[in-house]
């Protein structure tokens, strides 16, 4: 019988071990409060989340009303319970709207119980420039405020060209963004081009800084497909694509997005009233036990597109709106999707300062006044 011992095994250290690293592992970061002692109150318990049926904005701009006539009675009969008291005004889309209509809402905005910040007129990037534009848009400042409602579907030297007029004049934008962004890596790229060519600024320091604002919408949320499972969504190339565009669009410092119920192929989810039998208490769990599983859903994909959108933008340039797309066939109540942005927003541990930007400060920055 052989004495030898079995070879020695190779020691992790080994540099056929690590050859085959590809680098440093990157480790997960935790929130700070991950690492607060416990509250001398609660024994040996880390402190509970806030609840966030506890956490609401102390006033609401709804920055994405949609009304070619300008009568508010159909959104007012769907928000009144669930902004009574809190409603600071409204911005208005008059998407369809012609030149006539929209001089027409001008004339009796100022008359309107809601305050009315500013009317998003139509306007096409796909004409270039304007050589005859409407007797309104011949003072940037006038009040309420007029912004200019756009789509953007291709990159071409008159959108570019139309877009730099714009903010040159000193006209805020909404861009209702169309092109194919979910399956095309190109068009959020044409997107980008779009930008650098409009507002050369920020890549050359001589260049004066445009006195508008470009406001983006139907990328927060994207349009999505809510049969793929979260967790292959997580790796999902389409996913990966919007985080890295997302940062490359933030670069450009007067660009803003618009939060807007999403086109998922279903109607938002509605949050039905409490019942006497129903407690909400933030000591069993900080999700609404009044949540349906097609609402739980919606928060949990909702606030996976809000994370890499808060990590490029910031709280400072996220607005909130209540209309979704008008080139979707979405259907969305006012109220329902109020209540699953302010929980979605409130469950990721938004503080109070960063819910009333979103809900509030932002929309009075950009729309309350004349550009600047």
């Amino acid at each position: 019988m052989s004495s030898s011992l079995p070879p020695t095994p190779i020691s992790p250290t080994a540099p056929s071990v690590g050859a085959r690293r590809k680098g440093p592992r990157v480790l997960p970061t935790l929130p700070l409060s991950a690492f607060t002692p416990p509250s001398t109150g609660v024994g040996e318990q880390f402190p509970l989340p806030p609840d966030p049926n506890t956490i609401h904005p102390n006033s609401v701009i709804d920055a994405h009303v949609i009304t070619p006539s300008g009568n508010l009675s159909n959104w007012h009969a769907e928000i009144d319970e669930a902004l009574k008291g809190r409603l600071g005004g409204a911005v208005l889309s008059l998407h369809g709207a012609t030149p006539g209509e929209v001089e027409s809402v001008i004339s009796k905005a100022s008359a309107s119980e809601t305050p009315i910040l500013a009317l998003l007129v139509p306007f096409s990037l796909d004409e270039g420039a304007p050589t005859d534009p409407p007797a309104y848009l011949a003072n940037p400042g006038q009040k309420p405020q007029i912004v200019l409602s756009s789509t953007f579907t291709t990159n071409t030297p008159a959108a570019a060209e139309a877009l730099k007029w714009a903010l040159d004049k000193g006209f805020s934008i909404d861009i209702d963004v169309q092109s194919n962004l979910k399956d095309n890596d190109s068009e959020w790229e044409a997107l980008e081009d779009l930008f650098a060519k409009a507002m050369p600024h920020e890549s050359d320091s001589s260049v004066p800084r445009p006195k508008g604002k470009v406001i983006l919408s139907n990328i927060l949320p994207p349009p999505d497909d809510l049969h793929l499972p979260i967790v292959k969504l997580l790796t999902h190339p389409t996913y990966q694509a919007y985080q890295s565009h997302c940062a490359a669009l933030s670069l450009y410092s007067n660009v803003f997005v618009k939060f807007i119920p999403p086109s998922w192929g279903s109607p938002t989810p509605p949050t039905p009233a409490p019942t006497a039998q129903m407690a909400i208490s933030p000591v069993d769990s900080p999700i609404d036990p009044r949540d349906t599983q097609d609402k739980k859903e919606w928060k949990r994909r909702i606030k996976m597109y809000i994370g890499p959108s808060l990590e490029a933008f910031g709280y400072a340039r996220i607005i909130y709106g209540s209309s979704p797309s008008p080139f979707t066939r979405t259907k969305s109540n006012a109220a329902d999707w109020y209540e699953l942005a302010r929980e979605s927003f409130a469950e990721l541990g938004t503080e109070q300062e960063g819910v009333d930007a979103v809900f509030y400060g932002n929309a009075q920055l950009v729309y309350g006044s004349a550009s600047s």
